[in-house]
């Protein structure tokens, strides 16, 4: 009977505590609740029922690792591990895209400095993110992402203040970018995946929620700026950095899609055209030389693929450029500018130079800011079917994007990216800090935050601006950015080219997300 005793009295002090947190009666409340029903699974049944009453999910801990991305570059794959039912588990992951951009003609103790800051870079990110960035957001609630981006900004902060500027060259200044700082878009995003997982939502909901605080009736998928031939601006012609397609609207993301990949095809095909006789054949007589010549370079052109996914191709000028376009359109009988439509990426930045003031649009022809802006009117007059210039001048000419804007804003969207700034110096005091233009690209990159495209794409929303989503240069195989850009509502989406892994699988997630909502009939 003594040693009875101890276990009575641990079996009144086990029912105290299980009545203490209303176990019998949940217990008896379930039975009754699932007894009509006769599940055949009782006890999974049991455990559904139960697990609402369970503590919210929180973050145990996070893991940055250093991977590589598309092209083969170092970048940051952030983990998020959560403590849920009292299991610890791996949740998700995601890859950021890299923000480092060298140029084609860069000198190679250029390049030799930009691999070595960006080693530096990532190399930090992921020592801050398993150190500092994992201790700090220990136990906080992945779902909420609010209190999550308000930890991380003020991490950032604190980080700034040993951060050496960068030195600013004359010409155009150049923004400073925390060395490390992949780790706060990358923790930010991870979490966002995390708290979308736990709720059991896709991403693309989880970030319209957020956004709107109530779920939409229906959900618009951005328009696809389809990137089809990359223009070298080492060739006579430098005024185009890339030729994009863009669906009529009326057309589904596939029908768009399917629509732009025939067109390069036949752009393709136009480029290499097939030989009748072999080439070894034709390259040992001197009339087989003669007659490859002509189509040498096009050759050339179509079997290079550039980082965006799609052919590299130079041109002598922008008449040969758009004819091109032209004819792989009529050649599978698709009329530009009411079956498709074309955008152009100026990249106006790279054409400047400043020991004449002018931009160098052919190799010896230069245009002043004001000379631009009559040239896009010609060209977009001419060229109806164009119907978006990206760039067209650089961020400092701002008076003069003003100007193109009463001149061409009425049929043209004109769209600064690098035009634009940073996200982060992007909103400053509720008012956005770009030029007169219709719309802005937004680049998920370094310390961007979800809540800072939240609360970005609801200021362009507020000033009828148009949002675009962007895939950096060098891009990952981490499909967020779709889910991002479908829940922010973002009016297009510029992935780049239809070739590349890392390109393809963002394409191939828009088809996905365009079938799920047909299925749940809230595809608008």
């Amino acid at each position: 009977a003594e040693g009875q005793q101890p276990l009575r009295a641990l079996r009144m002090e086990a029912a105290e505590y299980y009545r203490g947190h209303g176990v019998p009666q949940r217990m008896e409340d379930a039975l009754n609740t699932l007894f009509p029903q006769r599940p055949a699974d009782l006890y999974g049944e049991l455990a559904n029922y139960l697990s609402k009453f369970s503590k919210a999910p929180v973050i145990s801990k996070l893991v940055g690792r250093k991977v590589l991305d598309g092209v083969g570059r170092p970048t940051l794959e952030v983990e998020t591990h959560c403590t849920i039912k009292n299991y610890k588990k791996r949740i998700c992951s995601v890859v950021m895209s890299s923000h480092f951009q060298t140029l084609v003609n860069a000198l190679p103790e250029t390049i030799e400095a930009d691999e070595k800051e960006r080693n530096n870079s990532v190399n930090i990110a992921v020592e801050w993110v398993n150190e500092s960035l994992s201790t700090m957001l220990r136990d906080v609630k992945p779902t909420d992402q609010c209190e999550v981006d308000k930890m991380l900004g003020l991490c950032l902060v604190g980080k700034k203040v040993s951060v050496p500027e960068k030195k600013i060259p004359p010409a155009e200044p150049v923004e400073s970018v925390l060395c490390g700082s992949l780790a706060i878009g990358g923790t930010s995003l991870a979490i966002a995946k995390a708290g979308a997982t736990i709720n059991r939502v896709p991403l693309y909901l989880h970030i319209s929620l957020l956004k709107h605080q109530d779920s939409p009736k229906e959900i618009t998928l951005p328009l696809p700026m389809v990137t089809v031939l990359n223009c070298e601006k080492t060739a006579k012609l430098k005024l185009v950095k890339e030729v994009m397609l863009i669906p009529p609207v009326h057309l589904s993301f596939k029908q768009g899609l399917e629509r732009a990949l025939d067109i390069q095809k036949e752009i393709m095909r136009l480029l290499d055209p097939p030989s009748k006789e072999p080439s070894l054949r034709a390259a040992d007589s001197k009339k087989g030389k003669a007659q490859n010549t002509g189509k040498k370079s096009a050759q050339q052109a179509s079997k290079r693929i550039s980082r965006l996914g799609c052919p590299i191709m130079g041109c002598d000028n922008l008449e040969q450029l758009l004819l091109l376009m032209q004819t792989a359109c009529n050649n599978i009988s698709l009329e530009l500018g009411k079956e498709m439509y074309l955008a152009i990426n100026c990249a106006a930045h790279e054409l400047m130079d400043y020991s004449k003031g002018k931009y160098e649009i052919l190799t010896g022809t230069f245009k002043s800011p004001d000379e631009m802006i009559n040239m896009y009117v010609e060209l977009t007059d001419k060229f109806s079917f164009i119907i978006a210039l990206i760039d067209p001048l650089r961020k400092e000419d701002r008076q003069q994007w003003s100007n193109i804007c009463c001149a061409l804003g009425s049929k043209c969207f004109l769209i600064a990216e690098d035009a634009a700034t940073y996200i982060s110096k992007l909103k400053i005091d509720q008012n956005l800090n770009v030029p007169t233009c219709s719309g802005v690209v937004l680049k998920y990159i370094n310390q961007t935050k979800v809540s800072d495209l939240i609360q970005l794409t609801g200021l362009l929303d507020g000033q009828r601006q148009i949002t675009v989503l962007g895939s950096p240069d060098g891009e990952s195989s981490d499909d967020s950015l779709v889910d991002l850009a479908v829940g922010l509502g973002a009016r297009f989406i510029k992935l780049g080219g239809l070739s590349r892994g890392e390109r393809v699988t963002k394409y191939n997630r828009l088809l996905a997300i365009e079938e799920e909502l047909a299925e749940n009939r809230t595809l608008r």
